[in-house]
C-alpha cells in the first residue's frame, strides 16, 4: 500500500506544522486503523473534516476487498465515530454507506489460525452493525440491512481469484499496485459458514428487532428489515431465543397492521411469528402474543383478510393467522374473550349452518373451496381449545354453538336432501371432514354442556346417525382428514366419533342422560352393533376394537346403578361379555386395544351382571366364572385387581362359591392355591419381609411394605395403612377367602396352608397396623394419653405381636409335619426301590442258572442229581414191619398212561383210582369201573 508515497512525490506542498505532521501519519508506510482512530479521535484534529475524509477514502480503498480480521476491532471504532458525526456532518455518509458495503465481503484472514483467534473480534463487530440503525438516514439503514442480509449468500470478492481489481486492470501497473496485487493474493476469505456462526453468538438479530420501533415513517426499510429479520429467524434457533428475548414476537405483532403500500408487511410479519413458534419456545411465544394489545392487533389483521381477501395466498395467510390465534387459546392467560375476537369469532363457526342477521357475515361470502375449508376446521378446533374457560362455555350458549353442531353432524342423506333447495355449499366430502370434525368437538363440549345437549335432542341425533351407521346403503367415506383415520370406504369412522360422544356424556352419570337413552332402546341398539361387528368377517384393526371397547363402557354406564337396565341387559348381554372372555388375554400386548377390550369387559361383568341374580345365574350357567378365573391365571398383573373385584362382588351369590371351589387349570391347580400364589407374589412385588417358605419372618412387620415404615407421617394426609388397601390385591384375596372359608379347601400345599394362616389373620395384623400409627403419630404431635390409655394403648399395639407368634408356631408345625411326611414318603420310595433292586437280583440269579444248565451238560446232570438227593430225602423211611402187626398195604392209585412235553418241563400222569376195601377174607371185584374216579395229575419240574 504505497499509494499515499506516490501521490506524496507528485504533489509536493508546504503546510503547517500541524497539517504535516498528520500527513507524515497517513503516509503509506504507516497508514494504519489505530491511527486513523487516533486522527478522529484526537480534538487537535477533531475539525479536520477534509483530512478524514481523505484518509478514510484511502482506507476504504485499501480495504475494497474486503476487511482483515485483524482489523475488524478498529473498524468497528471507526465506523462509531462516523455515525456519530453524521448528523452534524452528512458529508460522512458516503464513507459510511461505502464501510457497509465492503462489509459484505467474506473477511480476510492471514493466517489458518486467525479465525479462532479474532472470532471475538468478529462477534463485536457483527453486533455493532445492528447499533447502526440509529442512524436515522435511510440509505445507512438500507446498507446494513442488506449486509446482514449478504451474510447469507455466501458471494467472495473476485479479487481474491485474480489477484486484480477493476481499478488497477484499467490503470498501468505501477509499484503500488504490485504490491496490492502481491497481497491480495496472499490473503485468503473465511470460510462460508464462519460469519453465520458468529452471527448466531452476536446480538444483531435482537438488536434489528428493537429497531423496528424507529422505521415508522421508513416503510420500505421496514419492509426490508422484516425480509431480513425472516432470514435470520428462520435459520436459528438461537436467532430466535435472542429475539423472544427482546420479546419479538410481541414486537411483530403490534407492528404488522400499520400502513403499508406494498401490503407484504403482514405476510412477512405471520412468517417471523410461524418461525419464532416452529424454532423458538412456544410457551414464550404465546405468552407474548396473549396481551391485550397483540390480541387486539392480531384480530385486526385477521377480519381486514377475513372480509378483503380472495386470493388464495390471502386466504392462507387468513388460515395461518387463525393458526396462531388457536394457539394463543392454549395458553391459559389468553385475552380472546375479554377483546371480544371470540365472540366474533363464534359469528362464523355457527355460519352457514344456522342463519344470522350479524353484520359480520352480510357482506362475507364464503368460496366453499379448500381453504374455507381449513378455516371451518380450525374454528370448530378452537372451541375445543377454549371450553377449558367456563366464561366461553356461556359464550358458547349465546351463540348456539350446541346446535350448530349437532346440525353439522347429520347424516349425509338428510344433510344432501336440505342443501338441494340451495345454492352453493360443502361438497360430499368437505361435509364428511366438518361432520367428523364436529363429532370430535362435541366428545369435548358435550360434557360440558348437557343442558343446552339435552335440550337440542342430542342423543335422539346422535342415536339416528348410529342407525345410519349401520345401514346397509351403499355409502364410502372418502374423508382423508386426521379424524377419518380407518374409515374409508366405510362408515367406521363416524360410528366410532358417535360412540365416543355418547361414552363422553354417559361417563358422568347424569341420570336424565342415561334414562333418555334408555328410553330409547340404546342398551339393545348397542348390544346388537356389537354382535353384528363381531360376526363381520373383517379382521379386527385398531378402530374396530375402540369401537367395541366403548360401547361396553357404555352400557356399563348404563346399567351399573339400575337393576331394570340390568334385567334388560339379560341373557343376550351375558352372552356377548360370556363371548369377549372365552377369548381371553392372547393378545393383550397387540398395541392394537385388545388390553382395553378385555378391561371394558370385565367392567361390563361387575356393572351389568353382578347384582342381578337373573343375570348372575345365567352368568354362572355359562361358566362365567371358569372364564374369570382363566383369565386370572393368563392376565397380566394390571388386570387382577378388576377381576378379583369381579369375584368378590359375584361371591355375594351362593352359587358362585361352588363355581370356584370346582375350578382347575390346566395343571390341576385349584383356585384357592392359585390365590395364594397371587397373595405370595403381590408381598414379594410390595417388599413384605417373609422367609423361604412364605410365613412370617418379623413379627414387628406383619404386613408392612418395604417403604411404608420409613414414610412420614402428617396430620393432613390419610393414614398409610388404611390407603395401602386399596392399592393391592391382598384385601381383595382376603374377602373371597372370607367367603370361601379357611378350612377343607382342596388342593393346598404345606406354603400354602403357611400363607393361609398369614391370610387368616390379615384383618387382624391391620388393625395392630392401625393403632401402631396412632400411636406413632401421637409421639409426633407431643401428645401423651393419660395412664389408663396409655396402658391399653400398649396393649393393644402388643396384641399383634403375639398374634403373630401363634401364627409363627402354627406355621413351624405345618412345616415340621410337613417334613415327616417326606421322610415317610421317602422311606416308602426307597423301600420300593430296594424291592425292584432285589427281584432284578433274583431274576439275573434264576437267568444265569437256567443259562448254566442249558449251555452245560454237567452242571444239568448236577441239579438233576441233586433233585432227586433232595426228592430221596424228602421222602419219609420206610421201617420194616411185622406182617402179623401190621395189614397188606394196598396202593391208592395206579399209573396208566404218562406223557412228556418239551414245551413244559415235567411228566403228565394220569392214574386210575380204585375202590379201597378193607381187608377181608373174602374181597370181591367190583363189577365196572366208575368213570369219576379217574384223575390226572401233572408234576413238573421245577
Amino acid at each position: 500500500m504505497d499509494s499515499g508515497k506516490v501521490v506524496q512525490r507528485k504533489k509536493p506542498e508546504i503546510l503547517r506544522a500541524a497539517d504535516m505532521r498528520q500527513h507524515q501519519e497517513v503516509s503509506a508506510k504507516s497508514l494504519d486503523s489505530t491511527k486513523v482512530i487516533r486522527l478522529l479521535e484526537d480534538p487537535l484534529t477533531a475539525n479536520l473534516k477534509e483530512r478524514h475524509l481523505f484518509v478514510l477514502k484511502k482506507l476504504l480503498k485499501r480495504s475494497q476487498i474486503g476487511f482483515l480480521l485483524k482489523d475488524l476491532k478498529d473498524v468497528t471504532r471507526i465506523l462509531n465515530i462516523c455515525a456519530e458525526k453524521v448528523n452534524e456532518h452528512p458529508e460522512y455518509l458516503p464513507i459510511l454507506c461505502e464501510a457497509l458495503k465492503i462489509c459484505r465481503f467474506p473477511f480476510l484472514k492471514e493466517k489458518a489460525s486467525d479465525e479462532l483467534n479474532y472470532a471475538q473480534d468478529v462477534i463485536e463487530f457483527i453486533s455493532h452493525l445492528g447499533c447502526l440503525m440509529r442512524v436515522s438516514d435511510a440509505e445507512v439503514r438500507q446498507q446494513i440491512v442488506e449486509t446482514v442480509k449478504s451474510f447469507y449468500n455466501h458471494v467472495a470478492p473476485k479479487h481474491l481469484h485474480d489477484g486484480t481489481d477493476s481499478a488497477t486492470r484499467k490503470k498501468p501497473r505501477t509499484l503500488s499496485s504490485n504490491r496490492f496485487s502481491r497481497l491480495s493474493l496472499s490473503l485468503q476469505s473465511t470460510s462460508p459458514g464462519y460469519r453465520l456462526q458468529l452471527l448466531e453468538l452476536s446480538d444483531v438479530a435482537q438488536t434489528l428487532l428493537l429497531s423496528m420501533s424507529t422505521l415508522e415513517n421508513q416503510p420500505t426499510i421496514k419492509l426490508q428489515l422484516l425480509k431480513t429479520l425472516q432470514i435470520l429467524s428462520g435459520s436459528s434457533d438461537m436467532n430466535c431465543a435472542l429475539m423472544l428475548n427482546a420479546r419479538g414476537a410481541e414486537t411483530i405483532c403490534l407492528h404488522m397492521n400499520e400502513p403499508d403500500p406494498s401490503g407484504e408487511v403482514l405476510v412477512h410479519s405471520s412468517e417471523i411469528l410461524w418461525n419464532l413458534l416452529e424454532r423458538g419456545s412456544k410457551a414464550t411465544v404465546t405468552a407474548q402474543l396473549s396481551s391485550m394489545e397483540c390480541t387486539v392487533s392480531l384480530k385486526e389483521a385477521f377480519f381486514h383478510q377475513l372480509m378483503s381477501g380472495f386470493q388464495p395466498s390471502d386466504l392462507q395467510l387468513r388460515n395461518d393467522l387463525l393458526v396462531i390465534t388457536t394457539l394463543i387459546a392454549e395458553h391459559p392467560n389468553h385475552l380472546l374473550i375479554e377483546s371480544l375476537f371470540a365472540k366474533q369469532l363464534m359469528v362464523f363457526v355457527t355460519f352457514p349452518e344456522l342463519k344470522t342477521h350479524n353484520s359480520l357475515v352480510r357482506n362475507f361470502k364464503l368460496s366453499y373451496n379448500s381453504e374455507d375449508l381449513k378455516m371451518k376446521k380450525m374454528l370448530l378446533n378452537l372451541l375445543v381449545l377454549m371450553s377449558k374457560d367456563l366464561a366461553a362455555l356461556q359464550l358458547y350458549r349465546e351463540e348456539q354453538v350446541m346446535l350448530a353442531l349437532l346440525t353439522l353432524v347429520k347424516p349425509p342423506a338428510a344433510t344432501t336432501a336440505g342443501q338441494r333447495s340451495g345454492g352453493r355449499h360443502w361438497s360430499s366430502i368437505q361435509q364428511e371432514e366438518l361432520q367428523l370434525q364436529a363429532l370430535a368437538t362435541l366428545a369435548t363440549i358435550a360434557p360440558l354442556m348437557l343442558d343446552e345437549y339435552m335440550a337440542c335432542m342430542g342423543n335422539a341425533r346422535l342415536l339416528l346417525l348410529l342407525d345410519w351407521c349401520t345401514g346397509q346403503d351403499s355409502y364410502f367415506g372418502d374423508c382423508h382428514s386426521f379424524h377419518g383415520t380407518g374409515g374409508r370406504g366405510s362408515k367406521k369412522a363416524q360410528m366410532r366419533h358417535c360412540i365416543r360422544v355418547l361414552r363422553s356424556v354417559t361417563s358422568l352419570g347424569e341420570e336424565s342422560v342415561l334414562q333418555d337413552l334408555c328410553d330409547q332402546g340404546t342398551i339393545s341398539q348397542l348390544m346388537g352393533i356389537l354382535m353384528q361387528m363381531e360376526a363381520s368377517p373383517d379382521e379386527e384393526d385398531l378402530v374396530t376394537l375402540e369401537i367395541k371397547s366403548d360401547i361396553q363402557l357404555i352400557l356399563s354406564a348404563l346399567c351399573e346403578n339400575d337393576m331394570h337396565r340390568k334385567e334388560l341387559f339379560g341373557a343376550e348381554g351375558v352372552e356377548m361379555t360370556v363371548h369377549f372372555l372365552k377369548k381371553g388375554p392372547d393378545k393383550f400386548y397387540s398395541g392394537l386395544g385388545h388390553n382395553k377390550l378385555i378391561l371394558s369387559t370385565v367392567d361390563c361383568v361387575w356393572s351389568c351382571i353382578v347384582g342381578c341374580y337373573t343375570t348372575e345365574d345365567y352368568f354362572l350357567v355359562k361358566e362365567g366364572v371358569f372364564l374369570l378365573l382363566d383369565l386370572l391365571v393368563l392376565s397380566p398383573r394390571c388386570v387382577h385387581a378388576i377381576v378379583l373385584a369381579t369375584l368378590l362382588e359375584l361371591c355375594d351369590n351362593p352359587n358362585t362359591l361352588t363355581h370356584i371351589l370346582s375350578w382347575r387349570d390346566e395343571g390341576g391347580r385349584t383356585a384357592s392355591s392359585l390365590l395364594l400364589q397371587l397373595w405370595r407374589l403381590e408381598e414379594e412385588e410390595l417388599g413384605v419381609t417373609r422367609d423361604q417358605h412364605g410365613g412370617i419372618a418379623d413379627p414387628q412387620r406383619l404386613v408392612l411394605r418395604c417403604d411404608q415404615e420409613d414414610t412420614q407421617l402428617l396430620s393432613n394426609t390419610p393414614s398409610a395403612a388404611v390407603m395401602e388397601i386399596s392399592e393391592n390385591l391382598r384385601s381383595k384375596i382376603y374377602s373371597i377367602f372370607c367367603k370361601l372359608g379357611f378350612l377343607d379347601l382342596p388342593g393346598l400345599s404345606a406354603k400354602d396352608y403357611v400363607t393361609l394362616g398369614i391370610i387368616r389373620r390379615y384383618l387382624d395384623f391391620k388393625v395392630g397396623e392401625v393403632w401402631e400409627e396412632v400411636s406413632r403419630e401421637l409421639v409426633l404431635d407431643g401428645v401423651r394419653p393419660i395412664s389408663p390409655d396409655q396402658e391399653s394403648l400398649s396393649r393393644i399395639c402388643k396384641i399383634p405381636e403375639d398374634t403373630a407368634r401363634k401364627v409363627m408356631m402354627e406355621q413351624i408345625s405345618i412345616l415340621e409335619q410337613q417334613k415327616k411326611e417326606e421322610a415317610s414318603e421317602e422311606e416308602i420310595v426307597y423301600t420300593e426301590i430296594k424291592s425292584h433292586f432285589k427281584q432284578r437280583e433274583l431274576t439275573a440269579k434264576s437267568w444265569d442258572s437256567y443259562v448254566s444248565k442249558t449251555s452245560n451238560h454237567e452242571v444239568l446232570k448236577e441239579v438233576k442229581a441233586q433233585r432227586k438227593e433232595d426228592m430221596e430225602s424228602s421222602r419219609p423211611k420206610r421201617m420194616e414191619a411185622d406182617p402179623a402187626v401190621h395189614p397188606a398195604e394196598h396202593f391208592i392209585g395206579q399209573v396208566i398212561d404218562a406223557e412228556s412235553s418239551e414245551a413244559q418241563a415235567g411228566v403228565k400222569l394220569t392214574m386210575t383210582k380204585p375202590l379201597i376195601q378193607s381187608p377181608g377174607p373174602n374181597p370181591e371185584k367190583p363189577a365196572a369201573r366208575d368213570p369219576e374216579l379217574f384223575s390226572s395229575v401233572s408234576v413238573k419240574d421245577v
